[in-house]
């Protein structure tokens, strides 16, 4: 196996990574993921536009592999997507990041209109939509300005009369670039890391301090490590109870929408009592933390969290119990399992569907190295799987905290990075579960330990094109409802 073996957080000199000529590297990858392997990164270096790097993982053995290919003068090879349709938004991204094609990509479309080689047009114009035809069908276009207040993003549906038959989404509005800055700017990391994606604040300042830590080599005080993992579950918790709300508001069940709306308050502003922001901005920093939970605290949050679930928990069991609820979620926007690992999805979706996939468990980093996560999974992939998998992971999540919390280390919470030096040559990939599932960010370092490279890879990456298959051959009117069941970021794909 011409691949270097490795781990979440784990540094791996550049100079080990195989680097084989691209048809190698192809049929290496559709080898590998035909033996449960599966993608999590495909990317290249903007200065070096010829060299691709692969990261995939075994999640049965914990396994991270990572190999490299050089191209030729062509700049081009045979798409891997027909073999492995989970690569198809990696080599999209790929060819729009360096202008190395994908031959015989089945959907060579932009992803978010990176203008930095110019490979394709700089604006939105022309975007080649999937077309039907034929008597009565017609298109629905929403977006990318809402009647919300969220992001830009455009849907376009094909539709026969309320049958859809398919949901074309267009993204890319808002060009970011926050992997040049999270490269270009390194006293700024932790704020730009916080930015990322708004309601995944601890997840994705997470996964950066891990991978700061392995490349500088430093080692994280055990309490720091304990209220990282604290936070995070309190973040899962939190973004469920809302999720939970918004789907019960989609369907008129205004008792869900005002109780878990109240509920989920009580947790973000548990939050803020630690670190003094809702969403948990300022709390995590290379090296540790920068606010402790104390014993009066932790008391304080136990004692929420127990509410919390009482709460919840009624709500609940009223809500999955009612025949009105029950018939709008049951059989709507199904992704069976078959489809789900075929074109990749992760996280909390993905275990909806039958997939047996956790970070937390199959890549185990902090606090879940030594307590274990049940992984949750449910067969339906349906909106009542994507609800009821969140009222099954709040429970879960609080049980993870009051562990936590009642074997809480001593110690200090924080070491001093200051004078902090990356490993040079080097790269690491970190993985953390967020709420919607898998947060990846890789970096690799140059001759004097700069930062070469920032790739970042948020779950609704993979998940986007989840929704459009989710969709298709409902009504119409079910697509805010599945949307809520998946509720993908905007920024996240847009970065």
């Amino acid at each position: 196996m011409e691949w270097i073996k490795t781990g979440n957080n784990r540094t791996v000199k550049i100079s080990d990574v195989p680097n084989l000529k691209i048809e190698g590297l192809r049929q290496s990858i559709i080898e590998q993921c035909s033996h449960n392997c599966r993608v999590v990164a495909l990317f290249g270096i903007p200065s070096q536009n010829d060299k691709v790097y692969a990261v995939l993982a075994d999640d049965a053995v914990s396994q991270l592999y990572i190999a490299s290919a050089v191209l030729g003068a062509e700049k081009k090879y045979d798409s891997i997507t027909p073999q492995v349709p989970s690569f198809h938004n990696f080599e999209r991204e790929l060819y729009e990041e360096t202008g190395i094609e994908p031959v015989g990509h089945p959907w060579l479309k932009p992803v978010r209109y990176s203008s930095e080689n110019n490979v394709l047009p700089k604006e939105i114009v022309n975007y080649p939509f999937f077309k039907m035809s034929g008597d009565e069908i017609h298109e629905v276009a929403v977006g990318p300005v809402h009647a919300g207040i969220i992001e830009p993003g455009h849907f376009r549906f094909m539709c026969h009369g309320e049958k859809l038959y398919h949901l074309e989404i267009q993204l890319g509005y808002q060009h970011r670039g926050i992997e040049q800055l999270m490269r270009d700017n390194y006293k700024f990391m932790p704020q730009i890391a916080e930015s990322i994606v708004g309601d995944s604040v601890i997840a994705h300042t997470t996964a950066y301090v891990n991978s700061i830590e392995t490349l500088g080599c430093i080692n994280v005080p055990e309490r720091a490590v304990c209220i990282r993992d604290v936070a995070l579950e309190l973040e899962r918790i939190a973004v469920h109870i809302g999720d939970l709300g918004a789907i019960a508001n989609d369907i008129a069940y205004l008792p869900g929408s005002a109780v878990f709306g109240a509920t989920r308050t009580l947790v973000i502003n548990t939050m803020m009592e630690i670190c003094g922001s809702r969403f948990g901005r300022g709390l995590i920093i290379p090296g540790g933390v920068a606010y402790d939970i104390d014993e009066k605290l932790r008391e304080k949050i136990k004692t929420i969290l127990k509410k919390v679930n009482a709460d919840v928990g009624l709500m609940c069991d009223v809500m999955f119990d009612s025949a009105s609820v029950l018939s709008r979620l049951e059989k709507t926007g199904i992704v069976d399992k078959e489809t789900a690992l075929k074109i990749g999805m992760v996280g909390m979706s993905a275990r909806a569907s039958g997939v047996p996939i956790d970070s937390r468990s199959d890549h185990a980093y902090g606090t879940f190295k030594k307590f274990k996560i049940k992984k949750m999974v449910l067969a339906g992939g349906d909106v009542f799987a994507r609800s009821y998998i969140r009222f099954i992971e709040i429970k879960e999540s609080s049980e993870y905290i009051y562990r936590l919390l009642d074997s809480f280390p001593s110690g200090d919470i924080s070491v001093n990075p200051s004078a902090v030096k990356l490993s040079a040559d080097s790269m690491v990939v970190s993985i953390t579960e967020g709420w919607r599932g898998e947060v990846v960010h890789i970096v690799l370092t140059g001759h004097d330990g700069g930062i070469i490279r920032y790739k970042i890879k948020d779950p609704s990456f993979n998940n986007w094109f989840a929704l459009a298959l989710a969709v298709r051959n409902n009504g119409i009117s079910d697509f805010p409802l599945c949307n809520k069941s998946f509720n993908l970021s905007y920024c996240g794909n847009d970065l």
